[in-house]
């Protein structure tokens, strides 16, 4: 299966491919799970891109990290998300993301996914190229930015000062 016609897809291709996938729930619905933890299920992978179901609920929270050389997309299937973006210097942006829209983000981005809202939401994901590897991030005691680095099968979640 090949979700995408062209090789080396741009932001605009994988914001496509997110809310192609996240319109159409026979895609990602049977793998959604809403428990205590996040879960997450792989929908697609391929040499250009790979396409994740995510379910989020109340406290779910990947920390900040980057994606290291893959860019991204995510698509707001159902509820609602909170998305963070590392500013220095000055407040964090802090946007909300409803069902029906999504965000782009490019490998260069440091930010944070949060469930946000009353109700279970369930975000699909888009990377290319796939990814292999990530970046988690917190504050060190001395106020310095520290980055650590993680195979992009562990599962992201803030990190403990």
């Amino acid at each position: 299966m090949t979700l995408l016609a062209v090789s080396n897809p741009t932001a605009v291709d994988l914001r496509g491919l997110a809310q192609d996938v996240a319109a159409d729930p026979t895609q990602w619905r049977p793998l959604v799970h809403h428990g205590p933890e996040r879960h997450f299920a792989l929908l697609h992978r391929d040499a250009e891109a790979e396409v994740w179901v995510v379910s989020w609920g109340p406290g779910h929270d990947t920390g900040f990290h980057d994606h290291d050389d893959s860019a991204a997309a995510i698509a707001v299937a159902q509820g609602e998300i909170r998305e963070q973006r590392l500013a220095v210097g000055r407040a964090n942006v802090d946007r909300r993301f409803r069902a029906g829209q999504t965000v782009a983000v490019r490998p260069s981005d440091i930010h944070r996914v949060q469930h946000a809202g009353a109700t279970p939401s369930v975000t699909i994901h888009a990377y290319s190229p796939p990814l292999s590897r990530m970046g988690q991030y917190e504050v060190g005691p001395n106020g310095t930015l520290q980055r650590h680095a993680s195979r992009a099968d562990e599962e992201l979640k803030p990190v403990a000062p």
